[in-house]
C-alpha cells in the first residue's frame, strides 16, 4: 500500500512554486544522491503494457551539448543547466524487443521465459502492430512527467524542451543508425535568480479548475 509522504497542501504547494526554467545557475550542482534518485525516477516510470520503449540519454560531456545549442533555438538551458535528458524512443516495437522484455521480466520475477509465453504471445499480436514511433513517443512523455515531478519534489527545477531539432539531435548523439529516435529532452538544475520568469515575479497562469474537470 502506498503510503503519503507529504500532505495535499505540500503538494499543491510545490506544483505552485514548480515552473519551465528559462534561465539556470551553471555553478549549482544537483548532489548525486538527488540525482540518482531522478534517474531511477525515469525507470519507475509507467509505460502501456510495461514495455518501456525508450532511452534516457543524459548528456555530461561540454563539448556536446555545445553541439547541440544551435539545433535548440538557441535555448542557454542545453548549456546552463547540470543536467540535460534527452529523451529517446523506438521507432517500432519488434520481436526482438519483447523477448528482451520477457526475458527481463522472467529474470526478475523468478519466473522462466516460457511461463509468459501467452503474455509475450498477446504483446506480439495486441501491441506490436500500434506500437510504432507515435505510440512510443507518447510512452515517453509519461517519463518526462514523472521526471518533472519528481524533480519538483526534491527541489530540483527543470524546463521541458520540445524546442529541439529532433534528426540534428539523432546525428549528434550516434541515434540515427539505432533502433531509437529523439523525441524531446529535458534540462534539470537549480534556477538563477535573475531568471523573470520565476513564479514569484510572473504568476504561473492556468485555467480555474471549474473550466478544466468535469464530473460525469
Amino acid at each position: 500500500m502506498l503510503q503519503a509522504i507529504l500532505s495535499p497542501a505540500d503538494l499543491l504547494t510545490t506544483l505552485g512554486e514548480r515552473y519551465a526554467t528559462k534561465k539556470f545557475d551553471p555553478s549549482k550542482k544537483i548532489p548525486h544522491e538527488t540525482w540518482h534518485a531522478l534517474e531511477e525516477s525515469m525507470r519507475l516510470s509507467p509505460s502501456s503494457f510495461g514495455i518501456q520503449p525508450w532511452w534516457f540519454i543524459v548528456v555530461d560531456t561540454p563539448e556536446i551539448r555545445a553541439r547541440l545549442l544551435p539545433v535548440s533555438w538557441g535555448q542557454s538551458q542545453i548549456t546552463d543547466a547540470d543536467r540535460l535528458v534527452v529523451f529517446a524512443t523506438l521507432k517500432q516495437v519488434e520481436n526482438k524487443h519483447v523477448r528482451h522484455y520477457i526475458e527481463d521480466m522472467a529474470q526478475t520475477r523468478g519466473l522462466r521465459p516460457e511461463d509468459l509465453a501467452g503474455f509475450e504471445q498477446m504483446l506480439q499480436t495486441a501491441m506490436m502492430p500500434k506500437a510504432n514511433i507515435e505510440w512510443n513517443r507518447r510512452q515517453s512523455y509519461i517519463a518526462m512527467g514523472f521526471l518533472g515531478l519528481s524533480a519538483a519534489l526534491l527541489g530540483v527545477d527543470t524546463c521541458m524542451l520540445e524546442g529541439i531539432d529532433p534528426t540534428a539531435y539523432d546525428n549528434i548523439l550516434g541515434l540515427t543508425d539505432t533502433d531509437y529516435a529523439t523525441v524531446a529532452a529535458v534540462a534539470c538544475g537549480y534556477r538563477a535568480s535573475e531568471d523573470d520568469t520565476i513564479p514569484e515575479k510572473r504568476a504561473k497562469s492556468r485555467f480555474p479548475l471549474d473550466e478544466v474537470v468535469r464530473h460525469v
